[in-house]
């Protein structure tokens, strides 16, 4: 009996002890998104703040991220960053669950104007706006000095430009820029009008265009071999030192606005860690947590309009050109004209 007491002792102890461990561990959040696209101190700041550790993993597209999610990645995170056509996608095949609006205390700081442009989740169930950007022109002020080009889309119908001009290997965008600027929507299931911006393309564009480049942009530009690219704000500055953004650098999205893009914070539909996910994506969205995102990325201050009073730094470009771009959103079948369309470009380049 006393040899039986013991063991049952010990074991009660053992149980406890592990028990006792097992409340004492961590929570895991993990955060699939962009590269780069989460600063680091924010990160640490909510890891203190909830007692937690934040896993990041990370992805270069939407079409990594989606096939990641649908061949059995989509009960390994909880938060995923996808743009506003992936956001439908994903809500359409049910991997998302709903934001507990209860514990979202930040919602009011969204800017009304882009809750606007949400059509696909306007009253955002499944998800919150993380960042508001497009793409735009950047010239390079030491090959064309007197600023003496056209700031449109049109620009690159400019011969002074030929050979050294370069836009994105992007279909949404590149045929977005063209529809824009014949006063277009860039989600037409038109087919004249999309076929009157390859034309324009072709015709008007091409003659100047030395390649369509999404990622070595920046570095051409920087070295001089780009005299006018369309591409992201970040990446051009990123390449180019500090120090002679005045003297190079005219970044400008033109008046009528452009092709644009928002990246949305959700909640896998099998999250282990729902409520913490809720709590991060509320605790970005604090104004003070918000400006340190736009702070290290120089964004300008669009989707948390309270977080202006709390950054440190000038933005790339000013936030209200935004008003005007419009979010390329999902076009289901009528897709595949559109990329049908680009190949014929791509041939003829």
């Amino acid at each position: 009996m006393k040899i039986t007491s013991k063991i049952i002792l010990m074991a009660g102890m053992i149980l406890a002890s592990l028990g006792f461990s097992s409340c004492e561990k961590k929570q895991v959040l993990k955060l699939y998104s962009w590269t780069y696209y989460t600063p680091t101190d924010v990160v640490a700041d909510f890891e203190k703040e909830f007692d937690c550790k934040v896993v990041v993993s990370e992805y270069d597209s939407n079409e990594t991220m989606f096939n990641k999610l649908v061949n059995g990645g989509a009960k390994s995170f909880d938060i995923v960053v996808p743009s506003q056509d992936y956001v439908s996608i994903l809500m359409k095949k049910g991997m998302l669950q709903p934001i507990v609006q209860e514990k979202f205390t930040n919602k009011d700081k969204i800017n009304p104007k882009l809750i606007e442009k949400i059509t696909y989740d306007p009253n955002m169930e499944y998800a919150v706006p993380y960042y508001f950007g497009a793409a735009g022109i950047s010239v390079n002020k030491k090959k064309v000095p007197g600023g003496n080009y056209e700031r449109t889309w049109n620009i690159f119908a400019d011969s002074q430009f030929k050979g050294h001009a370069s836009m994105m290997d992007d279909y949404r965008e590149v045929l977005g820029d063209a529809l824009m600027y014949q006063g277009n929507s860039v989600c037409t299931t038109n087919e004249t009008e999309l076929k009157n911006a390859v034309d324009l393309i072709k015709t008007s564009w091409l003659p100047n265009i030395i390649k369509f480049d999404a990622e070595g942009f920046g570095k051409d530009f920087a070295r001089g071999d780009l005299w006018l690219c369309q591409g992201y704000a970040e990446v051009i500055y990123g390449e180019v030192p500090e120090e002679e953004w005045d003297s190079t650098i005219d970044f400008f999205i033109p008046e009528n606005g452009g092709p644009s893009y928002l990246d949305s914070m959700c909640i896998l539909k099998y999250s282990k860690n729902a409520e913490l996910a809720t709590e991060f994506i509320n605790f970005i969205h604090r104004p003070e947590n918000y400006a340190k995102f736009l702070d290290f990325f120089r964004f300008p201050c669009y989707v948390n309009l309270e977080a202006e009073k709390f950054r440190t730094t000038t933005p790339m470009y000013p936030a209200e050109i935004m008003d005007k771009c419009e979010l390329k959103n999902d076009l289901g079948d009528f897709l595949e004209t559109y990329y049908n369309y680009w190949e014929k470009i791509r041939i003829s380049n």
